[in-house]
């Protein structure tokens, strides 16, 4: 697959093909099980834009993806999920413990060996 100043050079270069025959003609094909060829249109056109210096935002993780809503909502098994998103950006590792403090509605997660005091 072209990137950078190679995908802008290929793309002005054939800029009289179909769409399709320009994303295939880039490297943007993905082979399936049965033999079937996919286009990837959004990997080109990701790989495109960033080729021309347009950055669309991360999610906090550093990849392309949905903006943190920063609001969870209890699943229907009564779990409360919190996300990889949020645990990349607060650098959380596999193993971190918390201590759960329950308030009125409310619930603090405090590493264990830190005060409360310390995270305001």
């Amino acid at each position: 697959m072209l990137t950078g100043s190679d995908l802008l050079n290929k793309v002005q270069e054939l800029d009289d093909i179909s769409k399709s025959d320009l994303v295939r003609s880039c490297g943007y094909v993905i082979t399936k099980k049965d033999g079937q060829e996919r286009l990837n249109f959004t990997s080109f056109y990701e790989a495109l834009l960033e080729a021309k210096g347009i950055n669309l935002g991360t999610n906090g993780e550093g990849k392309p993806g949905r903006k943190l809503s920063y609001v969870a909502t209890v699943q229907g098994n009564g779990n409360l999920l919190i996300g990889k998103a949020y645990t990349a950006l607060l650098d959380l590792q596999v193993g971190d413990e918390f201590e759960i403090n329950l308030g009125r509605k409310q619930i603090r997660l405090v590493p264990v060996g830190d005060s409360e005091d310390d995270n305001d």
